[in-house]
């Protein structure tokens, strides 16, 4: 007689249901979860499977409303076009403008989360315990970059050319939690060197700001643009309820529409070594 086949076996910590309960994280989702905590706190708690502190709560939740809108930004138009577009399809319209989360939009708080946490696990030895040795990690990584030539993460912003005012509040908020780490100190203290590598003074913006801050909560790095489009997520939905009540979308198709130039074909020249690498 044939051994039965072992089933498979699918491990989770999260969610799961029967007849009559559903658990999540361990816990009864009716009784222990819904109205008790917070989504903010839920989110926390999905993505480390522990349960965070009130101070972590409350950094963690206001990054959350650092990046939830800013504005006419590309994440925010392709989202309304998208409706504008597909009026039946707002999980389209929502994935649209979460789709352009990228490096120059969202994905800095990722690149510095990295970026940061990178230089620190570089390190000889304990790390540095007073402004003085953070400024000179600082100076070292930021004569580094300008060397390669590469940018600072988290370093500039188009708008906020004198400071970015969300910056100073979340490394407030921080240290008020007693949640202000090696990454956000990392990060003030370039702020505090980089005029003089660079002979120029840029603000560190508030999506550089949030990557250090998750950071330093110990959340995973590669889930730090997850937790931007999180975010961003709750502020394309308002910018998708004010386009039902006070619609722009189709005056920006119509200005672009009804403006644009002909001009002549620009045919593209391939690369010379290209087309001879082709050749051979």
């Amino acid at each position: 007689m044939a051994e039965p086949t072992p089933r498979p076996a699918y491990p989770t910590a999260l969610g799961a249901s029967d007849l009559r309960t559903i658990t999540l994280l361990g816990h009864d989702l009716a009784e222990d979860v819904m109205g008790s905590v917070g989504f903010g706190e839920l989110a926390f708690w999905l993505a480390t499977q522990r349960r965070p502190a009130p101070g972590e709560t409350r950094v963690f939740e206001a990054v959350l409303a650092a990046l939830a809108d800013h504005g006419f930004t590309p994440t925010a138009i392709v989202t309304r076009l998208t409706y504008l577009s597909a009026p039946d399809s707002v999980q389209g319209a929502l994935a649209a403008g979460l789709l352009g989360g990228g490096s120059r939009f969202l994905g800095v708080t990722e690149d510095t989360g990295r970026f940061l946490h990178d230089v620190l696990e570089s390190l000889d030895g304990a790390l540095p315990t007073d402004e003085a040795g953070w400024d000179e990690v600082a100076l070292r990584t930021v004569r580094e970059r300008r060397r390669t030539g590469a940018f600072v993460p988290g370093l500039g912003h188009h708008v906020h050319k004198e400071g970015d005012p969300r910056t100073p509040r979340l490394m407030r908020i921080a240290r008020e939690e007693g949640v202000f780490g090696p990454h956000l100190s990392l990060f003030a203290a370039i702020g505090r060197v980089h005029p003089a590598v660079l002979n120029r003074t840029l603000p560190l913006n508030g999506a550089g700001v949030c990557g250090a801050a998750l950071a330093d909560l110990g959340l995973p790095l590669p889930l730090l643009r997850g937790f931007a489009l999180l975010a961003r997520t709750a502020g394309l939905i308002g910018q998708l309820a004010e386009e039902l009540r006070r619609p722009v979308a189709q005056d920006v198709f119509l200005s672009v529409d009804l403006n644009n130039t002909p001009v002549p074909p620009d045919p593209y020249v391939p690369d010379p070594l290209a087309r001879g690498r082709r050749e051979d």
